[in-house]
């Protein structure tokens, strides 16, 4: 399994979070269902207990099918969505700067040495 996301790491490892978490990081693309329990990391009967709320919230959006398989991907007009986007960016955002802050006091330190 992948690093955990600063979503994740901020509000929590739950088996919902984990499928926006994987849809919100891989925005532009569609996927299965199958495809989504993969890339989430959690088991197919968690996935099924969740994914009813995903689609009755309209948190996913179908988008096209492939054969008999209907791909879905993270509804970017959702309310929680947009949240969650704006969230992930501040935190990112955070995190950049307390990075940089870092680098740049190591840096000073060596030219002191």
């Amino acid at each position: 399994m992948k690093d955990e996301s600063i979503l994740i790491k901020y509000i929590g490892n739950t088996p919902k979070l984990r499928v926006i978490d994987f849809l919100i990081d891989n925005m532009p693309f569609d996927y299965s269902k199958k495809e989504i329990i993969e890339g989430s990391g959690i088991s197919k009967t968690t996935f099924f207990k969740i994914w009813k709320d995903f689609v009755k919230y309209k948190i996913v959006i179908p988008t096209r099918k492939y054969g008999k398989t209907q791909l879905f991907t993270i509804n970017r007009g959702h309310i929680l969505i947009k949240q969650l986007l704006s969230l992930e960016f501040a935190l990112a955002n955070e995190y950049a700067e307390k990075i940089a802050k870092s680098v740049s006091r190591m840096q000073k330190q060596k030219l002191s040495a």
